[in-house]
């Protein structure tokens, strides 16, 4: 078999079958090439999800007629000269645009700002059209239509026109997020139309168009640097949180990417404080030397490698806890909302069914003697018969030392950021009034909070306990792995795992963590082991110990049901007060809810 030349048209089917993966992947790549010709309006209208139609139309410098002529052909480009270590442009390949035209059929019309008239050039399923004259505004438009018409078969494997003019309109929002200067417009036959207006240096406010008002409420603000990395962006609060990873957001010097390893320490920092099955909301933004990060390892620039990954992965949890600590103890706007609208008034499900077998809600006025919400005859201030007395408690001290019979002093809430307690509801929850509102406190959780957050300080000051094995656990094991984990050696020792070489393809444990009792020592240290191949950290014994510490914690604190003196609810709050954290309980649960006095104003109709 003779080794021949493939023609330019194959060769850009094949690049397209890596750089356009679908419609959205076209866009991407177009708003893109917008964005590095310095437009300040971007404008995209989509047809058919993007498979009949997809236009994006820009401000920006433009080409003269020569440069349309170049920019369809592979490997011509006007953003790198000659080297990849400095890349401080979104596109840098030349590949796009040649690719596109190759599958599809493919029209570029622009004009420079000083020039007289435009120009447009044409290709079809890689046949080019000579360049011809063309009124066109200032910036360039390029038109895609029949996108694979040149190859059929990839049709059969792009989903319906709903999902990928999805995909599209998640690709917008990420350019939106990273470009806040910019104007984005999306419309078309196939959606309603997006619009997004320029926010200039106000990135929060352009998060808040793509994500929602809420964000912006319930955002923690991140500033961090170590050795020239700099970390910005946003951290949502641990119980501001969603069903899926969607809503999280990285950003490397500009270019909007889908790294793992971001996602992965996103999830590191989170990991004590997220609900299972729930995930955080999160806009980080990294900025870094260009020649320390390499993003030329993915044809679609979606993945990128840096030359410490360790350092980033270290930033970004790091950063992410330290905002947690100093301001994510705050109560989630959203559980306010919850709580409106369970005390939503005049509404109520009957059993009469409408047409169909499908319940109707009906309006019903309260009836004092009737409601299922009026008060037991003997039943006086609150529900338990202890808490009556509360009421005409003065107000105690929060300084709670000793809770022997004393004289106290009385507090104003205002004096604390969570008030001063007032009473304890069904034996579980503690009711503190603040200065503008009343917070709700589920105890069992805050307190189960704080004892852990009290053992975790205990695994991080010391070297943990072990416990030495009488018979060494021999681990088998490939030689790689075993010279991985020797690297870890010294930090696993820390932890109380104590491991040494047992020849090439084997690991000798004399040692593991006396809190983990009897355990499956081969299955950790191959867990391990994997976990080092793919990140280069040794987080998983860590994860393990606070995981024995959160079991710990839950079943050694303040039980629901449990009474509580007001002196004992006062020092709870003031312990919340100073460990961070407290916001969440160790399984993401929030720990209280605020409830703030407009909004009780609101639920009896007194603003």
């Amino acid at each position: 078999m003779n080794i021949k030349q493939l023609s330019e048209t194959l060769v850009n089917q094949i690049a397209a079958g890596e750089v356009i993966e679908r419609p959205a992947s076209a866009a991407k790549e177009l708003i893109e090439n917008a964005i590095d010709a310095g437009a300040t309006r971007i404008e995209i209208a989509t047809a058919g999800g993007g498979k009949s139609l997809l236009r994006v139309a820009d401000n920006g410098s433009g080409m003269e007629a020569e440069d349309l002529e170049l920019a369809i052909r592979r490997h011509c480009t006007s953003k790198i000269s000659d080297t990849l270590f400095d890349i401080r442009t979104l596109g840098f390949r030349g590949e796009a645009l040649p690719s596109i035209g190759s599958v599809a059929k493919l029209s570029i019309a622009s004009r420079r700002a000083g020039s007289p008239e435009g120009a447009e050039i044409v290709v079809a399923g890689g046949k080019v059209s000579p360049v011809r004259p063309a009124a066109a505004n200032p910036g360039t438009t390029v038109e895609v239509r029949d996108l694979f018409f040149a190859t059929p078969a990839r049709l059969k494997f792009l989903k319906t026109e709903k999902a990928e003019a999805a995909a599209i309109t998640e690709v917008v929002k990420r350019m939106a997020i990273a470009f806040p200067a910019i104007r984005f417009v999306l419309s078309g036959s196939d959606r309603s139309t997006l619009e997004l207006p320029a926010t200039g240096d106000d990135h929060l406010a352009r998060i808040a168009q793509v994500l929602g008002t809420d964000f912006r409420d319930n955002a923690i603000a991140l500033d961090a640097e170590r050795e020239d990395v700099h970390l910005g962006g946003f951290a949502g609060l641990p119980t501001f949180h969603r069903g899926n990873s969607a809503h999280q957001y990285a950003f490397v010097n500009g270019r909007p990417v889908q790294d793992k390893q971001i996602l992965s320490a996103i999830r590191g920092a989170y990991a004590e404080t997220m609900p299972q099955g729930r995930y955080p909301v999160a806009v980080l933004s990294l900025t870094l030397d260009p020649a320390l990060v390499d993003v030329n390892v993915h044809p679609a620039k979606s993945d990128v490698r840096f030359r410490d990954p360790g350092l980033v992965r270290g930033l970004i949890v790091g950063a992410i806890r330290e905002a947690l600590k100093r301001e994510g103890d705050r109560a989630s706007t959203t559980g306010a909302g919850g709580m409106l609208r369970a005390f939503r008034p005049g509404f109520r499900p009957t059993p009469s069914p409408a047409p169909g077998g499908n319940w109707s809600f009906q309006s019903s006025p309260y009836r004092p003697f009737e409601s299922p919400a009026a008060p037991a005859a003997s039943a006086r201030g609150f529900a338990e018969t202890a808490q009556a007395a509360f009421g005409e408690t003065e107000m105690p001290t929060a300084r709670a030392e000793s809770f022997a019979p004393r004289e106290t002093t009385v507090q104003e809430p205002a004096s604390f950021p969570l008030g001063a307690a007032r009473a304890q509801v069904h034996a579980n929850y503690i009711v503190s009034q603040t200065r503008d509102g009343l917070v709700i406190v589920d105890q069992h959780a805050a307190h189960e909070r704080l004892v852990f957050e009290q053992m975790r300080k205990a695994l991080s000051g010391r070297r943990l306990p072990s416990q030495g094995l009488l018979i060494p656990e021999i681990v088998d094991m490939p030689e790689e792995d075993c010279d991985r984990l020797m690297v870890h050696a010294e930090a696993l020792e820390q932890l109380g795992l104590a491991i040494e070489r047992f020849g090439p393809g084997a690991i000798a444990v004399r040692e593991t963590p006396a809190m983990l009792g009897e355990m499956d020592v081969p299955g950790l240290v191959r867990e391990l082991a994997d976990e080092i191949a793919e990140w280069d950290t040794a987080q998983g014994l860590s994860a393990k110990l606070e995981h024995v510490a959160a079991t710990m914690a839950c079943h050694g604190s303040v039980r629901s049901g449990r009474q509580l003196r007001v002196e004992e609810m006062n020092a709870l709050l003031r312990q919340m007060e100073e460990t961070p954290g407290s916001g969440q309980c160790n399984h993401g649960r929030p720990t209280y809810v605020e409830l703030k006095l407009s909004d009780i104003e609101r639920l009896f109709g007194r603003s």
